[in-house]
């Protein structure tokens, strides 16, 4: 959810927002570093409790909230990175400035794929700006780990696709012959340039990499068409995303590719609603009332995927994770916007191995500082990969001289959120 969705308009309500609307109190402003006076602003949407858990949703997500017996929230989320730039790579890859693997780059690296015809990690529709490729690219990891990229954000969904995935002019016969030459030709080069150095060299491990992606690229051929290709979906499951519908039919399409993607054993799935330029969705510095906008087209779609994973068996060993970079101010900036909140947020898991219709931590009573039960991003890191069967501090690469992790020197899993 790029951007930075408002937790104080959506998850999080604070009766205190209502009580002291329009006054103008003292805040801790983090872009500007100092405390100020800031107008208060109450929440814009409503709040009701939902399921046994009795979870509090605004009416931006009436859907989700059908599903909160299933959710982990966790609402004392910090992070690094008052701009969406370096706080969306600090999300992907934990750090702000760094160039560094990509968290689905990490899992890959540490689990591998489950199905050797399709790439480990997959991210749909990532946009350009705001960190771009990095947010999916593998850095110093051996290359097989990036992200494969299909589609781009702001081009419709329904024209998304792998590229270069045929040759027309080549007859699958031939095609093969050429390519198994090809490949007899990587393994000498390999061969003799490992037997003339001692030890392995970061060109060796290049060209290794190259030598396994063109393995993997000619098996995608045979079958990453068909994972991406939704005609085969019944027309209930087609309306369970919200797709046809003028509003949720792209993301519903990302939702729904994303199901069929980690039932054919893609490791990682990244899922994104960004725009194709410099203003991400989710970033109301004014005119708060555009959220509910950004709510109607990835409420349904997010419940379909949860529901669907779900009727299908997978949402117990699939783990799903939806928050933005950051989240909003509870004060105003200008007349109805609220500014970026890097202090205090809200994200929710499910499946997994996480406890369901479950809580975690606080914010304090304005909802703009995580106070109880404080989870830095870090502290998600490495409570993500410990769901997926990775200790955090072992999942180590070496490079430049030192041994670098996804959690840098950092990160505390968060047991208590786990079943």
């Amino acid at each position: 959810m790029q951007g930075g969705p408002s937790q104080v308009d959506s998850f999080d309500p604070k009766p205190d927002l209502y009580k002291h609307h329009g006054k103008s109190l003292d805040f801790y402003n983090s872009r500007r570093r100092k405390v100020q006076k800031e107008r208060v602003m109450q929440p814009l949407w409503k709040f009701k409790q939902y399921g046994q858990c009795g979870q509090a949703v605004s009416e931006l997500f009436p859907h989700i909230a059908q599903h909160v017996d299933d959710l982990c929230f966790i609402k004392s989320m910090h992070t690094e990175g008052v701009a969406h730039g370096p706080a969306s790579l600090f999300l992907h890859t934990g750090a702000t400035n760094l160039i560094r693997p990509s968290i689905g780059a990490w899992v890959g690296y540490g689990l591998g794929t489950e199905n050797q015809n399709v790439p480990a990690f997959v991210t749909l529709n990532p946009p350009p700006t705001k960190g771009g490729p990095r947010n999916y690219g593998n850095a110093f990891l051996p290359t097989i780990y990036q992200g494969t990229d299909i589609g781009r954000a702001g081009a419709p969904t329904s024209a998304a696709k792998f590229n270069f995935i045929s040759n027309d002019s080549i007859a699958l016969k031939h095609q093969r012959e050429q390519f198994n030459f090809l490949q007899q030709l990587n393994r000498e080069q390999a061969r003799r340039h490992s037997g003339s150095t001692a030890g392995t060299t970061k060109a060796d491990d290049e060209l290794e990499a190259t030598i396994d992606s063109y393995e993997l690229a000619f098996r995608m051929q045979m079958h990453a068409p068909q994972m991406i290709d939704i005609k085969s979906e019944p027309q209930h499951v087609l309306d369970l995303y919200g797709i046809g519908n003028k509003a949720t039919d792209d993301f519903g399409r990302q939702c729904l590719i994303a199901r069929r993607l980690a039932e054919s054993g893609v490791r990682f799935v990244q899922i994104n609603y960004a725009d194709n330029g410099s203003n991400p969705r989710w970033d109301q510095h004014g005119n708060m009332p555009k959220h509910m906008d950004h709510a109607r087209a990835t409420d349904q779609p997010v419940a379909g995927l949860l529901a669907d994973l779900k009727q299908r068996g997978l949402l117990e060993d699939t783990l799903v994770w939806w928050g933005g970079e950051f989240g909003r101010t509870p004060f105003s900036q200008g007349k109805d916007g609220r500014d970026h909140n890097p202090d205090g947020f809200t994200v929710f898991l499910a499946g997994g191995g996480v406890k369901k219709g479950f809580s975690y931590g606080k914010s304090d009573e304005w909802g703009h500082h995580a106070a109880v039960n404080k989870v830095h991003m870090h502290d998600l890191h490495a409570t993500i990969l410990h769901l997926m069967g990775i200790d955090h501090e072992r999942l180590t690469y070496r490079y430049a001289g030192r041994d670098f992790r996804l959690t840098d020197v950092y990160g505390e899993v968060v047991k208590d959120i786990m079943a």
